[in-house]
């Protein structure tokens, strides 16, 4: 009796990476309803956190009560986790490391649509964020100037938090390109948890204001609800990259393989020729011509030895 060991989910997954490449069927997300109503609302959110600020509302009195709580000389053994841990939102780190997967994926499955979807939203993270942190110049905790005040325009550039809203939108990009509902459910709870660690962090650290962090959850979060928009210009980029790269290979077919001619796309026939039963029983013929074939004669260390009366090409001729 044979009895089956049961695939473990470690053994689906090698399974995975040993198929032959595929091109898969893009999900693409569209810009819904539902999402639409979530990005005005995250929208409404993002201006009314700007305006608690602005006008020193409650929200500031409650970021100078944290500061002055100093969470990190409360719970100072975990310090050191949290200067690691806060790492996962630094935009160098984190970008190569979700590069490097979306770039060996884009490689395996031959699209170019997940670096591409990731170089937008990091440009779009870049400009939106970027000018928002200049343009408020908000001071962090550690240079506060006056107890109670907003901190507002004293050329500051930590509202809202980078390290928050990069980490919503580089690890939210793994779930919006999920190939699977389930696997973008599983994923987008995995970003969310990491993103919202992040923003406590930063505040456990004192570097931002819990403000700061509020406005960085929601800037990034926009980023993501707003990239179906993107969608037509990163297929249109994507069709002139592919389109280039053909042209390149049939001006020079090296590239497929010093020479060798291009392999057959997929789905493409193969033409099979049967052979006669008559070719298939001729004996092989001899190449070398028998006035090429020289007599052998005993040499002097009693090995056989070949004579021919052409000269080899590798010898000089004397005289």
């Amino acid at each position: 009796m044979r009895i089956e060991r049961a695939l473990t989910g470690l053994d689906r997954l090698f399974a995975r990476l040993d198929r032959e490449w595929e091109r898969p069927v893009l999900d693409v997300p569209t810009m819904s309803r539902h999402r639409t109503v979530l990005l005005a609302a995250t929208l409404i959110f993002c201006l009314v956190i700007v305006w608690a600020v602005v006008v020193t509302s409650w929200l500031v009195r409650l970021d100078w009560r944290l500061m002055f709580f100093r969470p990190y000389q409360q719970w100072p053994q975990v310090h050191a986790f949290a200067d690691y841990y806060v790492v996962l939102g630094q935009r160098g780190p984190t970008a190569v490391m979700v590069a490097a997967w979306l770039g060996w994926r884009s490689w395996r499955q031959r699209v170019i649509r997940p670096l591409l979807v990731l170089g937008v939203s990091l440009l779009l993270l870049n400009i939106t964020v970027g000018v928002a942190k200049i343009g408020m110049g908000r001071l962090g905790p550690h240079y506060a100037t006056v107890i109670g005040s907003n901190e507002m325009g004293l050329g500051g550039d930590i509202f809202p938090s980078g390290h928050t809203a990069n980490a919503v939108v580089t690890w939210g990009i793994l779930a919006y390109l999920a190939s699977t509902q389930r696997a973008r459910r599983r994923l987008s709870a995995l970003s969310a948890a990491t993103a919202l660690g992040v923003g406590l962090t930063t505040v456990y650290l004192g570097t931002h204001w819990l403000s700061d962090v509020l406005l960085g959850w929601a800037a990034g979060l926009l980023i993501l609800l707003a990239l179906p928009w993107f969608e037509p210009l990163i297929a249109r980029i994507e069709a002139w990259i592919s389109g280039r790269r053909d042209e390149l290979r049939a001006v020079w077919p090296p590239l497929h393989g010093h020479g060798t001619p291009a392999p057959a796309p997929a789905g493409s026939p193969v033409v099979l020729v049967r052979r006669s039963p008559a070719e298939d029983e001729a004996p092989a013929h001899d190449t070398v011509s028998p006035a090429a074939r020289s007599p052998l004669h005993p040499g002097s260390d009693g090995m056989l030895r070949g004579t021919t009366s052409a000269p080899r090409p590798w010898q000089r001729a004397e005289g």
